[in-house]
């Protein structure tokens, strides 16, 4: 490091002192004139005032890579986008409910502890993770298209891309291939060393949750109630669970006679807890607005469906929604960009797996 002192210092370094001064000091000014007073201390030491120039751009390098982006990997793997696509194009061509799942898949990773792909953790001898939790056994489904996608993406680009990141564009894909919008996905997560089991049993929303609790689930996640409605939007594909439904179409007041009666032939009162239901009888593998046009029919399959249109807030945005494809379609897909920006790892948090099941040795 160079030492400066009064006496002794050359022209060029006078130069670069004050050049930078002013520098620091239009930069500070910007954010407050005040904290200029704090800058005078520092500047009467040239090397605490190099400490503190470097600091501040350390400090402001540090947040502008913290950022997530959706040309994150526009250089270190530019055919990752193709390669999760035609993978899952693959997979929903064969199984066409395998959007569902993908889907619901980043949904229970995001809203617990963030988009961090903690839910893919399988569980060990000594570690407990979220793929047992109440809302995730033997209902979550799709672990083995993210191994194959990670496996395809590791093939061409090792040791680079997160499985966070694959999650979150495999969901979207899932919706873009049966029908549903594109959006933008922000890149750039990197993936969780833990998991909670606990606290997927306590964050994930319910399908007995009434409408103020669905508004707060939400809203702990920084998510509207218009985001919550449009993202309940996802059960327009998909299959529920007889033991999910059953208290809804037997005990519930809300519901079309007719839907309920169809609904108990898959759904016994006792048993069968396992049998699946589709969400829209219609068109049940199509991404479309028939979710919101069944709400207002009063034949939504869980009892947390139908509180988005019970004379409560949402009911006013549930018809809009189920009269207007485009206008669900367009706050959708702002909602997933919102909810996969929750509590990301960035920098130098979390790591880069390699095997999406474990957490690297």
């Amino acid at each position: 490091m160079y030492q400066f002192t009064r006496m002794h210092e050359s022209t060029k370094a006078t130069r670069y002192r004050s050049t930078a001064l002013v520098a620091v000091v239009e930069i500070i000014y910007t954010y407050g004139a005040s904290e200029i007073d704090a800058l005078i201390p520092l500047a009467r030491s040239m090397a605490s005032f190099t400490l503190a120039l470097l600091s501040a751009v350390l400090l402001l390098c540090s947040a502008v890579q913290a950022q997530l982006s959706s040309s994150f990997y526009s250089r270190t793997c530019p055919s990752l986008p193709n390669i999760v696509r035609s993978t899952m194009a693959q997979v929903v061509n064969k199984e066409p409910r395998m959007a569902a799942s993908i889907l619901r898949l980043f949904f229970h990773d995001c809203f617990v502890n963030g988009c961090d792909a903690s839910i893919l953790l399988d569980d060990t001898a000594t570690f407990t993770g979220e793929k047992n939790a109440f809302p995730n056994i033997n209902s979550a489904r799709g672990y083995e298209v993210i191994d194959a996608i990670k496996s395809n993406v590791e093939a061409a680009c090792p040791q680079t891309v997160s499985c966070a990141d694959i999650l979150a564009l495999a969901a979207r894909d899932g919706v873009s291939l049966v029908g549903g919008p594109n959006w933008k996905v922000s890149l750039g997560r990197r993936d969780a060393t833990t998991a909670s089991q606990s606290d997927a049993n306590s964050n994930l929303p319910g399908p007995s949750s009434s409408l103020s609790q669905l508004v707060a689930s939400f809203a702990a996640k920084g998510l509207s109630a218009r985001d919550m409605t449009a993202l309940s939007g996802a059960h327009t594909i998909g299959r529920a669970q007889c033991a999910n439904f059953r208290s809804h179409i037997y005990d519930d007041a809300d519901i079309d006679p007719c839907f309920a009666a169809a609904r108990r032939r898959e759904c016994p009162s006792a048993g069968g807890d396992g049998n699946l239901a589709p969400f829209d009888l219609r068109t049940p593998d199509r991404f479309d607005n028939s979710y919101y046009q069944n709400l207002v029919a009063k034949r939504g399959l869980l009892h947390s469906d139908q509180e988005l249109f019970n004379n409560g807030t949402q009911d006013k945005l549930v018809r809009r929604y189920s009269v207007n494809g485009k206008a669900f379609a367009k706050d959708f897909a702002a909602a997933m960009m919102r909810m996969g920006a929750i509590s990301p790892l960035t920098g130098a948090s979390g790591e880069i797996r390699l095997n999406c099941r474990v957490v690297n040795k």
